[in-house]
């Protein structure tokens, strides 16, 4: 199959057009630059150019493009976060409502877009967004593919967890503390913190792209959501290291300002979607998520 890809020089962009082209697949990359390789194109999504004679007939459109979430959410920065991830979408839904043979179109989505703290709720594809920035986001980002499924092509928005790896950046954030033995729960530990392997995330992008039957929100989370406390006392056990140096909540918001609910809030999501079209995955509790991390 041939893909394309935005956002291919990050971490997720980069794991994934590895794992293609170890199989076989053709992967054309977005690039903001004048392309250096054969399998470069050049685009400028903030003003929505893209030539769709330069993709030829690709089966797959990809955007993992977004600015990163972990940094303080100034009023500039939010305007950055919300940009780079509905600009990029609707530049490659327009290029693929014009493009001949219709193919699949797959944005990364988040979690976070179901609202900020949901308890013991259970999270499925059909449950509404909620409230906050992340969910205004999720709703305009996820709302920009609509030229291209007005036009004919099935479009799907990963809902997506934190992806654990040893080299994905949030990890090592994540990790860090523990490696240093300062390692704890965030606040109660109590909330629900939606996570998934960087080996079942890249089965789940080529799963959505091969199966006609998938569209729409798909949520990529563990089967067995754990909690705060459970996936720091996992990652704990991983890495030798104790857990006993809690993160408190009001230093957390103090610090982090609304961006610490998306550590602190709990959402309960279950990958219905992806279950209810047999897929399956490999690391389906947190041990054995963490353990493919660390491998």
């Amino acid at each position: 199959m041939k893909y394309v890809l935005a956002g291919a020089s990050g971490f997720l962009g980069k794991a994934l057009a590895r794992d293609l082209v170890a199989d076989g697949h053709q992967v054309l990359r977005l690039v903001r630059r004048p392309p250096s390789t054969p399998d470069e194109i050049r685009w400028d999504p903030a003003r929505g150019v893209l030539d769709p004679a330069a993709l030829g007939t690709p089966d797959v459109l990809v955007n993992l493009a977004g600015a990163n979430i972990g940094r303080p959410w100034t009023p500039t920065y939010r305007n950055k976060i919300r940009e780079s991830r509905v600009n990029t979408t609707a530049t490659l839904a327009a290029v693929a409502a014009r493009l001949d043979r219709r193919p699949v179109l797959i944005t990364q989505s988040g979690i976070g877009g179901y609202g900020m703290d949901l308890g013991d709720r259970i999270l499925t594809e059909d449950s509404e967004l909620g409230e906050g920035f992340l969910s205004d986001v999720v709703r305009l980002w996820e709302g920009a593919l609509e030229p291209a499924r007005a036009a004919g092509s099935r479009v799907a928005a990963l809902r997506t967890g934190v992806v654990l790896d040893r080299k994905a950046p949030a990890f090592q954030l994540l990790s860090l503390p523990f490696r240093l033995g300062l390692g704890g729960r965030f606040g109660s530990g109590t909330q629900y913190f939606p996570v998934v392997s960087l080996t079942d995330w890249l089965r789940a992008v080529r799963f959505v792209a091969e199966h006609d039957t998938i569209h729409g929100p798909v949520n990529v989370a563990l089967p067995t959501p754990a909690t705060n406390l459970e996936l720091t006392e996992a990652l704990a056990t991983a890495l030798h290291r104790p857990s006993f140096v809690p993160v408190p909540a009001f230093l957390m918001k103090a610090a982090l300002g609304e961006f610490a609910w998306e550590l602190l809030g709990s959402k309960r999501a279950l990958p219905t979607r992806l279950q209810s079209n047999n897929f399956t995955f490999h690391h389906p509790t947190a041990p054995t998520a963490l353990s493919a991390a660390l491998a």
